[in-house]
């Protein structure tokens, strides 16, 4: 990812609100008749199966065998689960999420929604009345973030006052008990891309404090449905804080990192899927951790209209080059923009929303989700 990588927020001083996105001739009667008989079949079994038909290129066992079972901890073995950022405002989550999945043909594994650390409306809530809706078929990934978005200066939380226990009782056992009446397993990240905010939020190890902090407070408050999440901009040019802002393997059940083809949004070359995200792979198993499962916690590209065909072309890698990433166990799509000229990162085209149809009803991205 560039220098400078923006951080994505519902309500954001970085990315700005997103708007949802929302013949055949044969030589004989009969031949005719067989071929439209056996394309029939062929199109009730694809509408069976729920997806689109799409080749298999290995050998693993089918997504509902005792061996691929869901862990506790929301790894699906045998492939890996598809989700987006579909953009919303909170009340709409339901009618978003519906019309993007009607556009890629299938229903998302998990939804991605932000929230931040306030106290007076939806969006320092977490688990939203319309984000349980969501959640009766799907998994919810909920960013958290120590910001009051439209806050005064005062009013911004910081990671010493969260490590101090300072925020206890009036934010973080209030979300503690929300999730817990939830009940079901949810992924949570906390100050997602945080290595974009050193030192102005603080340091490595204040961010490490105050994670453990809420982390050792959920525990406390008997909240067990908490998947730990810890997400990174994956960004080479900060691989040496990385580490640093590592809360330990204790206290991370996931890793997760956000990686963009931006093209000319920050005037960088054109990069493929794979380039985007096989060298920040490789660094987290040689420097991070050789067995956690790893999240693509948000991918996507700019547009190039010099090619039109160029976006479509990069999400059609997107399941080669999954499969090849050992440990990669989810996926989620962003389909918004960053500030600023060029950066319009959403599906540009009918021709991009098929490339990306295609690539998630390949079999890998369809496992059997835990309800």
């Amino acid at each position: 990812m560039p220098s400078g990588p923006a951080v994505p927020s519902e309500n954001p001083a970085h990315r700005t609100p997103p708007a949802e996105h929302s013949n055949p001739s044969s030589r004989t009667r009969r031949r005719g008749l067989y071929a439209v008989v056996l394309a029939g079949a062929l199109l009730l079994g694809a509408l069976a199966l729920g997806r689109e038909a799409a080749p298999s290129d290995d050998s693993r066992p089918p997504a509902d065998s005792p061996e691929c079972r869901v862990t506790d901890l929301l790894v699906p073995p045998c492939g890996a689960w598809f989700g987006a950022y579909v953009r919303h405002e909170k009340p709409e989550l339901v009618e978003k999420v519906a019309a993007y999945e009607q556009r890629i043909g299938r229903k998302l594994d998990i939804v991605y929604a932000y929230h931040d650390m306030s106290t007076d409306g939806l969006e320092g809530q977490l688990v939203t009345e319309q984000e349980r809706e969501v959640g009766q078929e799907r998994m919810l990934l909920l960013s958290w973030e120590s910001k009051w978005w439209g806050g005064t200066a005062a009013q911004q939380p910081r990671w010493t006052q969260i490590s101090s226990g300072a925020l206890d009782a009036t934010v973080i056992d209030v979300q503690a008990r929300r999730i817990k009446e939830y009940g079901k397993p949810l992924f949570l990240s906390f100050d997602l891309e945080m290595d974009t905010r050193v030192p102005d939020a603080g340091t490595p190890e204040q961010f490490v404090a105050a994670w453990r902090h809420i982390h050792d407070r959920f525990r406390q408050l008997g909240v067990t449905n908490v998947v730990w999440t810890w997400t990174i901009t994956g960004y080479p040019g900060n691989n040496e804080l990385f580490p640093k802002l590592y809360p330990g393997d204790a206290y991370v059940d996931w890793i997760a990192y956000d990686r963009y083809n931006y093209y000319r949004c920050h005037d960088t070359e054109w990069e493929s899927f794979a380039e985007t995200q096989e060298d920040v792979h490789r660094w987290i198993r040689q420097n991070l951790s050789a067995d956690k499962p790893l999240m693509l916690a948000e991918f996507g590209t700019a547009d190039d209209p010099d090619r039109p065909q160029r976006q479509a072309e990069w999400y059609e890698e997107v399941p080669r080059v999954v499969k090849k990433m050992d440990g990669v166990h989810a996926a989620l799509q962003w389909n918004w923009r960053d500030p600023g000229p060029y950066c319009d990162l959403s599906l540009a085209r009918e021709s991009s929303w098929r490339a990306l149809r295609k690539a998630v009803a390949d079999p890998f991205f369809h496992q059997v989700r835990p309800w």
